[in-house]
């Protein structure tokens, strides 16, 4: 007999990899928990669920605490366990180049996620690599890109 566990993302992208591999490698199922997953509904976070109680677990950047922190509030929820040590963002660009440096982006326009952390790591790897944040142009830093209708929003890091 297995045990319902109930599992939330704010949303589908590469960020939640380990949690998306965890459910997809059986490990739950190995340990005699039935996984069910969604997604938050929109304007919603996973660690929304957590505090209602309609979600057992969710995966979310530190970041998610920084609006009640910057209000004086304390955070929702705690993070409590770290599963990864680098950042799950990806640089990639239309054609491959093999002779790739961080300095042939100045001066482009950079599809960038506008989300906290993504975007604080982002401007951390330029700054680890010697960019300027500033040569750039930012894409979707400031402003969201809505795709199909506006129904799906693109939140990954493109060039």
């Amino acid at each position: 007999m297995s045990d319902e566990i109930s599992i939330q993302f704010t949303r589908f992208s590469a960020f939640y990899s380990p949690l998306i591999a965890t459910i997809a490698g059986g490990f739950l199922r190995d340990e005699g928990l039935e996984p069910r997953h969604s997604v938050a509904p929109a304007g919603k976070s996973a660690i929304d669920g957590v505090v209602s109680g309609t979600v057992h677990v969710c995966q979310s950047a530190p970041s998610q605490g920084f609006g009640p922190l910057e209000k004086g509030q304390a955070p929702p929820a705690i993070h409590f366990a770290q599963i990864n040590e680098k950042d799950g963002f990806f640089l990639t660009a239309r054609a491959p180049d093999p002779e790739f440096t961080w300095d042939k982006l100045k001066g482009k326009k950079v599809l960038v996620d506008h989300g906290g952390q993504p975007l604080a790591m982002f401007k951390y790897a330029c700054l680890k690599r010697g960019l300027d944040f500033a040569s750039i142009t930012p894409i979707g830093a400031v402003r969201r890109l809505k795709v199909f209708s506006g129904l799906l929003e693109l939140r990954s890091a493109f060039i």
